[in-house]
């Protein structure tokens, strides 16, 4: 028997090294690439040419109706598209994100669900001119009436209670002030976020909460249709009882501050429809009736 040899292969082996500034440049190019397909599929998926983004849980403005978001604000939003001739889509999320996403214009161009010009959001987005003035309410247990001063209700009678309002509504906002640094500050008052209104005022009933502190409109509608519940609205005290001051907000459209286009639209539609008739109504008044039932 013949002993096989086995014969070393005499080729050498590739050890030369892709340059590590090539690589980089490879994947900055394909997430660019990446990047710009994205893009491409956003834009061709986003079949409006606006989106405004609301959170419809805030009668008489944004509710649902089935499936179908309505109120005053969707009337406000219809009209414009009207004049602009372009095609706007209305967007339901959480309340708390909406200032953001505005602000950032990439899902969302505008916003309408009853915000406040506040300095800190007008750092961020543009307003419209403002379209209606709220007072904000107290909701109550009607056996757990809070003192009252001449039919309405002063921050000071709800010192050491546990108050909650719609997260990052105008009253959660005016509650944590308060609470963390205003007239009822040290008072060991608890402020809690819920996701609307109606979950704050059902908190009520289940002895979460003492307090919900809702916008005039909503917090009226939640009790008609709640017997247990009663509303009134929220002051400042003043030195006397005639110079107690309503804790109010005006209500505007936050724009993208790149939509210049988009808010002179807002403006020239609100204005059309803020003007009065002889009975002294605005069109806003008369929808805010419409869609409360009167």
């Amino acid at each position: 028997m013949v002993k096989k040899t086995t014969r070393k292969s005499t080729k050498k082996k590739n050890t030369k090294k892709f340059p590590t500034g090539l690589i980089v440049e490879i994947l900055i190019v394909i997430t660019t690439i990446a990047g710009v397909v994205a893009l491409f599929i956003y834009n061709n998926n986003r079949k409006a040419d606006y989106i405004v983004e609301t959170n419809a849980f805030f009668a008489p403005f944004e509710f649902y109706e089935g499936r179908e978001i309505k109120g005053v604000d969707v009337e406000i939003i219809n009209r414009v598209a009207e004049k602009m001739n372009k095609k706007i889509d209305i967007k339901d999320v959480e309340f708390d994100v909406i200032i953001d996403n505005v602000a950032a214009g990439k899902i969302a161009d505008a916003g309408a669900a009853g915000l406040t010009i506040t300095p800190a959001r007008q750092e961020k987005v543009n307003f419209s001119i403002p379209y209606y003035t709220s007072v904000q309410y107290v909701i109550f247990d009607k056996n757990h009436a809070p003192e009252t001063r001449n039919g309405h209700v002063v921050w000071e009678a709800l010192a050491g209670s546990k108050i909650g309002s719609q997260t990052g509504s105008t009253g959660y906002l005016f509650a944590s002030d308060e609470a963390e640094s205003g007239v009822i500050a040290g008072t060991n008052t608890e402020v809690k976020g819920f996701d609307s209104h109606q979950l704050a005022a059902d908190a009520i009933g289940a002895h979460i909460i003492d307090y919900a502190i809702a916008d005039e409109l909503p917090a009226k509608m939640i009790v008609s249709k709640n017997p247990g519940l009663e509303a009134l609205p929220l002051y400042y005290m003043g030195a006397s009882v005639a110079e107690d001051e309503p804790a109010k907000e005006s209500y505007a459209i936050a724009v993208n501050k790149d939509r210049t286009e988009l808010l002179e639209a807002f403006n020239e539609v609100l204005a059309e429809m803020l003007t009065r008739d002889a009975n002294g109504q605005t069109e806003i008044d008369r929808l805010v009736l419409k869609y409360m039932g009167f």
